[in-house]
């Protein structure tokens, strides 16, 4: 038993197909079949099972799994100790970003970064994705900028790590001429009736929506789907229908002064915007720079 084969393991029950663990650990499908069969001439019990065409685990994998993934953190700790030994803040970390929070974050990180002097070299990539999808991230990413709503289901705990930047209010947002701009917040009652541009399904502008649907007891029209909030912006401040926009995250220079956002009150509307990692990557001290840059960006954006 390798501790690679583990790490094939753990990948395959997190990402749930051969060829999603093979371009993750950039090797080829076949190479990945064959260190599973090589693991599993080890132990009598069934550590996969064919589900249709998807290879999954059994119960028994996943105990490995789980404990291949202990071992796996074992190795970084004792890396990570040589690491702190040195003080060693260099090398590479990668970084995702779901659009507004990257565009909100990324500039900003970098100067605070090179502010630092000695740091690590930060590559940067967007991955806008449901907010189910952003724990399989982390097999990609050192760090993930994940979002989630307050009242939805925890992230995983087996393998990731999670630590919260900021808990963000969603407001809504109108235009400058439009009735509603005028008050200082809303109720479901109020904005019900109205035209609405909201996200795709699956993400955090669509989910408080369908509550304010709830309360209100009646169904809202939606006009478009958007995912990028400048874009939002944009369709709101022309006056063709009313949205939801982060507080912190969706400022727009272009946009602002003909919008209005206002607090939407008997609804929540927080969403947590947090930072995945799996727990090897966050043991390293250049990654933790990141972190601590990150948490400084997010506080001066959200004071």
């Amino acid at each position: 038993m390798e501790l690679h084969q583990l790490q094939i393991l753990r990948e395959l029950g997190a990402l749930g197909s051969v060829t999603a663990v093979a371009e993750t650990l950039r090797v080829t499908p076949s190479a990945v079949s064959q260190q599973l069969a090589a693991l599993q001439r080890g132990f009598r019990t069934p550590l996969t099972q064919k589900q249709g065409r998807a290879l999954t685990l059994t119960a028994a994998g996943r105990v490995l799994a789980a404990a291949g993934a202990e071992a796996i953190d074992a190795m970084a700790a004792a890396r990570s100790a040589l690491d702190e030994f040195e003080h060693d803040v260099t090398g590479v970390v990668t970084v995702s970003g779901f659009h507004s929070a990257g565009q909100a974050l990324f500039g900003p990180l970098l100067r605070e970064l090179r502010a630092a002097g000695t740091a690590p070299s930060v590559r940067l990539t967007d991955e806008d994705v449901a907010q189910t999808e952003f724990p399989a991230l982390t097999a990609r990413y050192d760090l993930v900028l994940a979002h989630r709503m307050e009242h939805s289901a925890p992230w995983p705990t087996q393998g990731v790590r999670s630590l919260t930047l900021v808990q963000e209010p969603l407001d809504v947002a109108v235009a400058a001429s439009h009735p509603l701009a005028a008050r200082r917040s809303l109720t479901p009652a109020d904005v019900a009736s109205e035209r609405w541009v909201t996200s795709r399904i699956g993400y955090s502008p669509d989910d408080v929506l369908r509550a304010v649907a709830a309360i209100a007891n009646r169904s809202v029209q939606v006009q478009h789907r958007i995912n990028d909030y400048g874009a939002v912006a944009a369709v709101v401040a022309a006056g063709d229908a009313i949205g939801m926009l982060p507080r912190y995250t969706s400022r727009s220079v272009d946009y602002d002064r003909d919008i209005v956002r206002l607090p939407l009150e008997g609804v929540n509307t927080l969403r947590s915007i947090d930072l995945l990692g799996r727990p090897e990557n966050l043991r390293r001290s250049s990654v933790r720079m990141v972190v601590e840059a990150l948490q400084r960006v997010m506080a001066r954006l959200s004071g």
